[in-house]
């Protein structure tokens, strides 16, 4: 199951509206939290808000989450070692009273396990590519690097390089 949360405060209708478009083609469901808004949902299952246990658990299950570039997001997946796809909110469009959001985003772009789409067009191969992603805290460091090459060539030649 693929979570879709936008934070408590705001709509972000622009966020729900793509990820509602890209579902039927996802691999997964999508449950979303989505505040409260005035976009029909067709093909998610959304919920304006949820009590904090019942986010929590719908998070914990999740292979994946999609936010906006809220940090309580950004948090949330790290301390579960979610994998989470960031659009931030951009305020020439009306979505935020500034731009915190998109220099919260790059800022960790670069990070593990952390995706973002910065416009609703490249949504759907950040999605596919953070779900494809090594799970979080197996990015390739230089000593996981040397472990998976020695572990190999013992599995290729029975003996350690």
């Amino acid at each position: 199951m693929i979570l879709l949360t936008v934070g408590k405060q705001l709509p972000f209708d622009r966020l729900v509206m793509a990820v509602d478009a890209l579902a039927p083609d996802l691999p997964e469901p999508v449950i979303a939290q989505v505040g409260h808004s005035g976009f029909q949902r067709q093909n998610i299952e959304t919920h304006a808000r949820l009590s904090a246990r019942a986010f929590e658990d719908l998070a914990a299950r999740a292979t994946l989450i999609v936010a906006h570039a809220g940090i309580g997001s950004v948090l949330l997946a790290r301390r579960l070692q979610k994998p989470i796809v960031l659009m931030p909110r951009r305020a020439d469009l009306g979505e935020h009273r500034n731009d915190h959001q998109l220099s919260t985003a790059k800022q960790l772009e670069d990070s593990e396990a952390i995706f973002v789409a910065w416009e609703e067009k490249e949504l759907a191969q950040t999605i596919k590519h953070a779900l494809h992603s090594p799970p979080v805290g197996e990015r390739a460091s230089p000593s996981l690097a040397r472990l998976r090459k020695a572990t190999a060539s013992f599995i290729a030649k029975g003996d350690l390089p």
